[in-house]
């Protein structure tokens, strides 16, 4: 692997939501690869490979990079328990992979040096669950067999703040994010709305010097992806108390086109361009113009700007 394609990989920078932008930075990606590993890390050593996505769309880890080349971390971390894990990491190895190597020929005799992969699952939802955890892809294969072929381990850590597990006291940079997590949540537990209760504890970070480096480098934009991040808790966990399995998928990208078209008329009602918005939401360009296409035609009414775009309000398209 040449370290020009890493590098070429790297340069991208994620910032959907608060996990991602904190731990591409890679003197916090170094600090929280020595705790987990135990080897001492530079940031010198760390290349970004997260792969690309808009908002929390799927088949999107939250981080991803490697360690001189030599190790290969891909983790995410998440507010509900999805046991699906070990499968859906089995497919960011995949697509990580196809870029890493870019054209290298995977027909030649000589050996391809590749790094060694990590998987790490980082949990911060509110369920009960144990501290810490292993979870296996043979755990879903319907013909057990006690060597299985292929496998992938996910290590699950809990990094809830009244949980304490050992990594949050020896990382700082992740003790700060569960913190802020948990700031937010217990201000909403008070009656507080998300919005005022995610401005709290901004202001609750500066005052206390936590995480305040952090907000201090991005701003505004700190409130962006913690409103996407909660609503994606929150979609999620109404997603499993109702139970629903059929049309889920729908469902969410509905919700994810909806909350996409939310952030940008925000935005144009701000009088920001379209190329703007799209760099800022790391959103594709073209999907940029038409939903700017549908506000101009439709006016500031976010409901109006999805109905155009959806072909017409649901009346209007029952009478076609």
């Amino acid at each position: 692997m040449t370290e020009n394609k890493t590098k070429e990989v790297s340069n991208r920078e994620v910032k959907s939501d608060v996990f991602t932008a904190v731990f591409s930075e890679p003197e916090n990606a170094a600090k929280l690869y020595s705790t987990l590993s135990g080897v001492e890390t530079s940031p010198e050593d760390i290349d970004i490979t997260t792969l690309e996505g808009v908002l929390f769309l799927a088949r999107k880890n939250d981080l991803g990079f490697t360690v001189k080349n030599r190790m290969l971390v891909i983790s995410e971390h998440q507010s509900t328990v999805n046991q699906n894990m070990p499968l859906r990491s089995v497919l960011y190895y995949g697509r990580t992979m196809e870029r890493l190597l870019g054209n290298q020929d995977l027909y030649r005799e000589k050996l391809i040096r590749i790094p060694t992969p990590e998987f790490y699952l980082f949990y911060n939802g509110v369920r009960s669950v144990p501290d810490e955890k292993i979870w296996k892809l043979s755990d879903a294969y319907i013909a057990k067999t006690d060597h299985p072929m292929l496998e992938l381990k996910i290590r699950m850590i809990n990094i809830n703040l009244p949980v304490g597990h050992r990594i949050l006291k020896e990382c700082m940079p992740l003790y700060e994010y569960a913190w802020f997590i948990e700031r937010v949540r217990t201000y909403k537990k008070d009656g507080m709305s998300r919005d005022r209760a995610i401005a709290m504890a901004i202001r609750d970070c500066i005052r206390e010097g936590i995480f305040a480096d952090f907000v201090r480098k991005y701003g505004s934009e700190v409130e962006n992806m913690l409103f996407t991040q909660f609503n994606m808790d929150d979609a999620l966990a109404v997603r499993y108390e109702e139970g629903v399995e059929d049309g889920i998928e729908q469902g969410i990208e509905q919700g994810e086109h909806r909350l996409l078209i939310r952030l940008v008329c925000g935005k144009l009602r701000k009088g920001e361009a379209p190329e703007k918005i799209a760099a800022d939401l790391l959103a594709d360009e073209e999907e940029i113009a038409r939903i700017c296409e549908a506000y101009v035609a439709s006016g500031p009414d976010e409901g109006a700007v999805y109905d155009k775009l959806k072909g017409g309000s649901e009346t209007e398209r029952s009478l076609k």
